[in-house]
């Protein structure tokens, strides 16, 4: 009975040896490493990652989204002014700027005079991208978000735009308000007054007697 226990124990411990020498083979044992030519998306990504995390890098240089977020100093900001927080939340974030051009136009009409735009403010030290995605839809983008506001006030004044896009709030431009006075005039106008039915017939009534 004595001897059944120990070639237990002894079958037991020779088992758990082999056990760990297989571990540790298959731990010294290289992985077979997947060509860079059958590499997809998420393996590139993942190889990129890793490249990051291990190379020291410069907050500048890292993507916008792993940059810490700038301080914003509130006591330098109005509370009755809540477009001046957006502002210096905004800044040295890439930002997006959408505008509408009034009159119908095709895109070709849309990429000429929105060209004309994104000249004046490239002529006015704004660093802007312009993509038009419609037949009278433009996006502006800036890699400074807090020059959008500028960027907005300056399309406003421009004679064909309709209205622009920040952060999901939409202010009219000079075509939308000219159209709007332009119906406010046509309202003012009172239409002729016509006469009076029973005035009429008085007055035939009143012939027919002399």
């Amino acid at each position: 009975m004595a001897s059944d226990s120990r070639l237990g124990c002894l079958l037991l411990l020779l088992f758990a040896f082999l056990v760990c020498c297989a571990a540790a083979d298959s731990k010294d044992k290289p992985k077979k490493k997947k060509d860079i030519r059958d590499y997809n998306d998420a393996d590139m990504a993942r190889l990129l990652e890793q490249w990051e995390k291990d190379d020291d890098i410069e907050e500048g240089d890292l993507p916008e989204h792993r940059r810490s977020p700038p301080p914003v100093d509130f006591s330098k900001v109005d509370p009755s002014k809540p477009e001046e927080l957006l502002k210096m939340s905004k800044k040295g974030r890439t930002l997006m700027v959408f505008a509408t051009v009034s009159g119908d136009p095709t895109e070709k009409e849309t990429e000429e005079i929105t060209g004309l735009w994104q000249g004046s403010l490239f002529n006015a030290n704004y660093d802007i991208q312009r993509f038009v995605v419609g037949s009278n839809r433009v996006i502006f983008m800036l890699r400074d978000g807090s020059l959008a506001w500028e960027v907005k006030d300056f399309l406003l004044g421009q004679e064909r735009c309709q209205d622009v896009t920040v952060e999901g709030q939409v202010f009219p431009g000079r075509a939308a308000k000219k159209q709007e006075e332009q119906q406010n005039v046509t309202k003012k106008k009172k239409p002729s007054k016509k006469p009076n039915v029973v005035e009429t017939n008085r007055a035939g009534a009143v012939k027919q007697e002399l």
